[in-house]
């Protein structure tokens, strides 16, 4: 099998406390986006707002103990145990601890230290 990967249409915006209703406000009341606050029980996410953003979604997520706003991309492949084993073979981080999440995907960092959440879907 063939692994491929595909970019996802999530992008989250990681955002301090202190930062945040400023963040949103600025998407809702400058840029003109329509944000929608969607309910969120997470142990590290206060809370999260999603608007569209072009052909993609942006979430804004409220994130407890970060200091700096930080981007995270989707990634998504058909087979996430052989994509996950290709990763680690080509000595890709895989950093779970970023967050926590379904344990049937991932998080990954590239060598810039990007944070990507690879998924199983279409690819």
């Amino acid at each position: 099998m063939e692994i491929r990967f595909k970019g996802g249409v999530n992008i989250a915006m990681k955002i301090p406390p202190e930062k945040y209703e400023e963040t949103v406000a600025f998407y809702r009341d400058i840029l003109l986006f329509d944000v929608e606050e969607v309910p969120i029980t997470h142990s590290a996410v206060l809370a999260t707002h999603r608007l569209d953003f072009g052909q993609n979604i942006l979430w804004l997520d409220c994130v407890e103990g970060i200091t700096d706003s930080k981007i995270s991309l989707e990634i998504s492949t058909e087979d996430i145990e052989s994509a996950t084993n290709y990763l680690r073979v080509n000595d890709v981080t895989i950093c779970d601890e970023v967050e926590e999440i379904d344990p049937s995907m991932h998080w990954i960092e590239d060598p810039a230290g990007n944070i990507f959440l690879l998924r199983e879907g279409i690819a």
